[in-house]
């Protein structure tokens, strides 16, 4: 469990008093700060998660970090922790720019020491002075702040999923289990700078719960989880060993490397305002005078007294603080103060007070409620709440009335924003997408509109998936036409049209250029290359020597003799002709009868080939008008 603290009496670490003012209250003493933790190597044999605590006299600051690489020999989180906790203990503080330059530390450190791979690790870190506490972290270790047994507050991560819920692409709620929540965008020993965030200074209550742990645990414990550790643990160890155990009992193949480390805020440090500080010496003077003239007895009351006037002050500042917090519209922290202030006032038994106080506080917490029902989509409740407040209100100038009734009248808004994607949800069902979608989109844009974030988050992803589906069956439809059109154009090639399969193959072949179906396309390239082939057919070479040898021995010969022949002769040679089976010109032993012969075997020919022609022609304007019927039904 590897682990590492520091324990000192002063501020350097050095255990020396020198140079404290005489009297000062010393932080540490007069607070109550418990902690425990919990550290395993999971499935792995070696633990690379590292945990580290420095308690001083006024100052306090834990870190928890998780090696994100795979060395054996170094390990990242280890030389973070440790960094980042020597550096506090040379300068204590809750400045944001020292904290800042602590962490630009250890991330130095860790990029120095990458020699065999990149040393990475992601780390959060609680700065208090026992009174307030800072944070900060880079990656997706996280730190949750619980109060009244409710989460107050939880760290973001540096991931993409984190980033993709911040714009509201996917839910807050799927952050945990998307499958982006590793790929981080900062952690130390990143290449460049590291840009860590560093929280502003936040005032801690008795009671309160701090909570470090790495993604191996938190992981496996979801929030409404933690939150029921917290209620069910009396002390930190409790609830860290509670909060493995929930993580365990998930019974996963493999389980990362995991740690927690629980702090208990038991009592805080209260500061002294310096009115009070002389409101008490004065009560320190009667104090003095009463022990003189009036006996024990007095003195006991006298320090009842000393002790209810310092329970009226806390009561009176937690009020203001609540007060403030009205003004900024935090509610759930104004519920908070409302209510520590409220027990105080039942302590001394202040009836006005403690009226005054329940009246806030439920006004207060009513607005609480009404924002919780609109996360949750129930805008009749919703709307049920942010009545009621704008009635309980009505008697407190701190609650800002008109920014109640605003959002009140946006309820109209949110339950027609809530009605569409209702009647969306029904068209996608039906597969109706292209109406789903614009439905989806009056929705977006009333949500935009009216700062709707949950219902925005909720169409955006809606709206994607119709517009998937719609894109997915608008392919499936232009494929088809495509490979009718390929079929066509294979009836038309079959037929002897090469010209209609010419065209057929050439619009499937820009149909599956456009839904991008490329082997189709190319496959369409090859049959338009063999239609051209057969309508345009290469011309062979010709020997021009050979041809002009044969036409000065046989052809002119021929032509001379047919030119000789008289009229007669000629009539002869055609009688013969026509007569001879073959159509040769040997019937007749004269050159004229001969030739004629020769002249009407070729007109026979030419008359038989002319008849074949026309037949073939009819037949192909048959087929084609076949293929075509074909093609159109």
């Amino acid at each position: 469990m590897p682990r590492l603290s520091f324990w000192s009496k002063d501020g350097n670490g050095s255990g020396s008093a020198q140079g404290r003012e005489m009297g000062r209250r010393m932080r540490k003493e007069n607070s109550e700060f418990k902690t425990a933790f919990v550290s395993e190597a999971g499935s792995f044999l070696k633990n690379r998660d590292f945990y580290g605590c420095v308690e001083l006299e006024d100052w306090a600051c834990y870190v928890i970090a998780d090696g994100l690489d795979t060395d054996t020999e170094v390990n990242s989180a280890q030389i973070t922790v440790q960094t980042i906790l020597e550096s506090f203990l040379e300068k204590p503080t809750m400045s944001k720019r020292r904290l800042t330059e602590y962490i630009k530390i250890a991330h130095e450190w860790l990029q120095y020491e990458s020699r065999r791979v990149r040393l990475k690790a992601g780390f959060v870190i609680v700065v208090t002075d026992y009174t307030r506490m800072v944070w900060a972290s880079a990656g997706h270790s996280r730190l949750y702040h619980f109060r009244g047994n409710r989460l107050a507050l939880k760290s973001k991560d540096h991931s993409v999923a984190a980033q993709l819920a911040a714009e509201g692409q996917i839910a807050e709620d799927r952050v945990d289990q998307h499958d982006e929540r590793g790929n981080l965008n900062e952690y130390a020993g990143k290449p460049g700078m590291i840009k860590p965030y560093v929280s502003d200074k936040i005032k801690l209550a008795d009671g309160d719960v701090l909570v470090l742990c790495t993604p191996g645990l938190w992981e496996g414990v979801q929030d409404a989880e933690m939150i029921d550790a917290v209620e069910g643990a009396n002390d930190p160890q409790a609830l860290a060993d509670t909060l493995e155990e929930v993580m365990l009992s998930k019974q996963r193949s493999r389980i990362e490397n995991y740690s927690a480390a629980a702090i208990y805020v038991n009592k805080i440090f209260h500061e002294e305002p310096k009115n009070r500080k002389k409101w008490i010496k004065r009560i320190a003077i009667m104090l003095v005078m009463l022990l003189i003239f009036g006996g024990a007895g007095i003195f006991y009351a006298v320090k009842s007294a000393a002790k209810k006037a310092e329970l009226v002050v806390d009561m009176l500042q937690y009020e203001q603080n609540a007060d403030q917090y009205v003004k900024e519209q935090e509610y759930a922290k104004a519920v908070s103060d409302y209510s520590l202030a409220r027990n105080n006032s039942i302590k001394i038994k202040d009836p006005v007070h403690k009226k005054l106080l329940t009246s806030k506080m439920t006004a207060a917490q009513t607005l609480v409620d009404g924002e919780a029902h609109l996360k949750e989509g129930d805008i009749p409740k919703a709307t049920a709440s942010y009545t009621k407040a704008l009635e309980l209100s009505e008697s407190y100038s701190m609650f800002n009335r008109e920014a109640i009734q605003e959002r009140l009248e946006q309820m109209t808004t949110f339950q027609q924003v809530q009605d569409w994607i209702t009647e969306g949800d029904l068209k996608l069902q039906n597969g109706d997408y292209s109406g789903a979608i614009i439905l989806y989109k009056r929705a977006r844009t009333a949500a935009t509109e009216t700062a709707y974030k949950e219902a925005l988050k909720e169409v955006v992803t809606k709206l994607e998936t119709a517009e998937t589906k719609r894109a997915d069956i608008k392919r499936q439809s232009r494929q088809l036409q495509a490979d009718t059109l390929e079929q066509k154009g294979d009836r038309f090639n079959e037929a002897g049209d090469y010209s209609g399969a010419m065209d057929a193959y050439a619009s499937a072949q820009e149909i599956y250029q456009e839904i991008d179906m490329l082997e189709r396309v190319l496959a369409m390239e090859r049959k338009i290359n063999k239609l051209d082939e057969k309508l345009n057919p290469p011309v062979p070479a010709v020997d021009l020597t050979q041809d002009a040898a044969g036409l000065g021995t046989t052809d002119t010969s021929g032509l001379n003799s047919d030119w000789t022949g008289d009229a007669g002769g000629m009539s002869t040679g055609n009688s013969a002709g026509n007569a001879s089976s073959d159509g040769s010109g040997t019937v007749d032993a004269s050159g004229s009868g001969s030739s004629s012969g020769k002249t009407t075997s070729n007109a026979s020919i030419n008359s038989a080939s002319k008849a074949k022609g026309s037949t073939d022609t009819t037949e192909a304007e048959e087929n084609e008008q076949e293929a075509t019927e074909g093609g159109d039904s």
